[in-house]
């Protein structure tokens, strides 16, 4: 049996991620700030360890007991709405110290292992406003689009050790938490300047034409997990998947 490692599964994609490869008969490391806070079922096969992806102590000792890991998923992730202007330095450095850096720390720490065994397969989770820039977000986008450019250097880096690299590009989910994650009240980074600009854009959050289901993401991964044609991307969700299709042309 094949192990899989995934941070941030209190919720969300995370969460949906782990049962679909415990469905699939996986070993599943699933990771998460508060484990006792998890709703994931009790199974022999499944083993639950706390993990802050930007603290580099509890990194190591997530990763060493977690034992051999065949895929790491770097899911965990926090956003951020808001003008920008408005969003002060200290909570866009903490986007990027998680969405960034902590999916950086989390390659670093398993890359030797999976080097060793010339085995392994990495899937950095990012964003569909990587496809198409999202107005509001302009932090998020940026920590986001980073990993988009590190994802496919390290992928050409890693290939000589037979190590692999991918991306899954959710849509948007109206189910996951995403800017309540930040612990910031999205009023706050509406100035008044802002406020007829972010209403309709508002509105298209609650009523949006495509959603992308967390179903998705676990199969888009499930997907990356075990392709072997070499592909990079891999859009999840019906508006990721148009907005993929629609850059390509």
């Amino acid at each position: 049996m094949q192990t899989i490692m995934i941070t941030g599964t209190s919720s969300g994609y995370g969460l949906e991620m782990a049962r679909h490869f415990l469905d699939k008969g996986w070993n599943v490391v699933a990771t998460m700030r508060r484990p006792d806070d998890t709703i994931l079922p009790a199974s022999r096969d499944l083993r639950i360890l706390p993990l802050d992806v930007t603290k580099e102590d509890s990194i190591a000792a997530a990763v060493a007991a977690a034992g051999p890991i065949d895929v790491l998923v770097n899911n965990a992730g926090i956003g951020v709405v808001g003008a920008f202007e408005a969003t002060p330095m200290a909570q866009i450095r903490r986007v990027f110290d998680t969405n960034t850096f902590g999916v950086m720390a989390m390659c670093q720490a398993v890359i030797p292992q999976m080097r060793e065994r010339r085995s392994g397969i990495i899937v950095n989770v990012t964003s569909s406003v990587t496809l198409a820039a999202m107005p509001l977000a302009a932090a998020y986008t940026a920590s986001k689009q980073a990993i988009e450019g590190f994802t496919g250097s390290l992928d050409h880096e890693l290939a000589h050790f037979d190590v692999r690299a991918r991306l899954v590009e959710p849509g948007y989910a109206p189910t996951t938490r995403f800017a309540q994650n930040a612990d910031l009240n999205v009023e706050d980074l509406i100035p008044p300047a802002y406020a007829g600009f972010a209403a309709p854009i508002f509105e298209g959050f609650a009523k949006p034409a495509l959603t992308t289901k967390e179903t998705d993401v676990a199969e888009a991964v499930w997907a990356a997990v075990h392709d072997t044609s070499g592909r990079l991307q891999f859009p999840a969700g019906a508006d990721a998947v148009s907005l993929f299709a629609a850059r390509r042309c």
